[in-house]
């Protein structure tokens, strides 16, 4: 009994050990800037882009990135963005929507148990209420399928939901309860049919502008998707979806602690693959901003919808 005792003592202390050492910092290796061109773009005079706040979940930075400190206070933000195209608008993720409290089960159990979050006004109701009809969207292009990022789909219906093939099927097989609470949504499945992009080997061009481009970039689901607007003033964003839950997580380059990699990461290599890529990107190309889905300070440099940036 006391033997195995100490045995169970010493894995206990082994496996706290291991975890400990997960948050400390460790860099990612930074690849060499590519000897990529910054690829062309036509943006019309009128595209815009604005930001729509649905909510947040306090965390710390440490949870994002190794190296974070358990005593930076971080909200991570759940936003989405909408950027008007004359060819059709487009809302890149919806965040919190009217269903957010049903949606919120799909969090897996120990993510219930060390998170909270604040509920603000869903982005369907945030269109409306400035009048803006939610069916004039071409569609809701989303970065990958989780709860926080699809809860607001039921609040748009008839809406397209721009998915790749992989990630619809994803969200139908790890989150079928979430599947069926959204209903019957009417997905756009599209393919990257574009050549390479950045450095990434295929695109879509959403417009065929150049003003909005689609890359693959799975890792943290089969179907994530990373997305490069430009607009007509010449300033360039780089959507991460949830690549990066902060921007530093590019800037240092360093990945998620192994904590919150096992828990939200269905290939923690690939995100590491896609991570040091972006940062090689980022290096030869700082004037791309990076956007992290849920990095409030980064979303807060934007214009809240319905201000917009041109």
């Amino acid at each position: 009994m006391k033997r195995g005792f100490v045995i169970l003592a010493l894995a206990v202390g082994v496996a706290a050990l291991a975890l400990g050492l997960s948050f400390r910092g460790e860099k990612l290796p930074l690849p060499s800037p590519g000897d990529w061109a910054l690829p062309s773009a036509h943006p019309p005079a009128d595209m815009t882009l604005s930001t729509l706040p649905t909510g947040a979940m306090p965390s710390v930075a440490a949870f994002a990135f190794r190296g974070g400190g358990f005593g930076d206070a971080r909200d991570f933000a759940m936003t989405a963005i909408l950027v008007h195209h004359p060819r059709g608008d487009l809302l890149f993720d919806t965040g919190f929507g009217r269903g957010v409290d049903r949606h919120a089960r799909a969090m897996p159990w120990l993510m219930k148990v060390l998170s909270s979050y604040r509920k603000a006004t869903p982005a369907a109701d945030q269109l409306a209420t400035a009048g803006y009809d939610p069916a004039r969207l071409a569609g809701v292009v989303l970065t990958h399928a989780h709860w926080d990022h699809v809860s607001g789909l039921p609040d748009m219906p008839g809406v397209p939901v721009w998915v790749v093939a992989s990630e619809r099927a994803f969200l139908e097989a790890r989150s079928p309860s979430l599947a069926r609470d959204l209903g019957a949504l009417a997905y756009r499945i599209y393919a990257f049919d574009g050549g390479p992009y950045l450095g990434f080997a295929k695109s879509l061009d959403v417009w065929g502008d150049g003003s909005v481009v689609l890359v693959p970039a799975p890792g943290h689901t089969p179907g994530s998707v990373v997305a490069f607007v430009t607009l007509p003033s010449g300033a360039r964003y780089a959507l991460l979806g949830d690549l990066v839950w902060l921007r530093e997580g590019v800037e240092i380059p360093a990945e998620r602690p192994w904590l919150t990699r096992v828990l939200v990461d269905d290939d923690p290599g690939a995100v590491r693959e896609n991570i040091e890529h972006v940062a090689a990107i980022h290096a030869r190309f700082p004037e791309i901003r990076l956007i992290p889905a849920h990095d409030a300070r980064a979303l807060g440099e934007l214009p809240r919808f319905p201000a917009v940036a041109h």
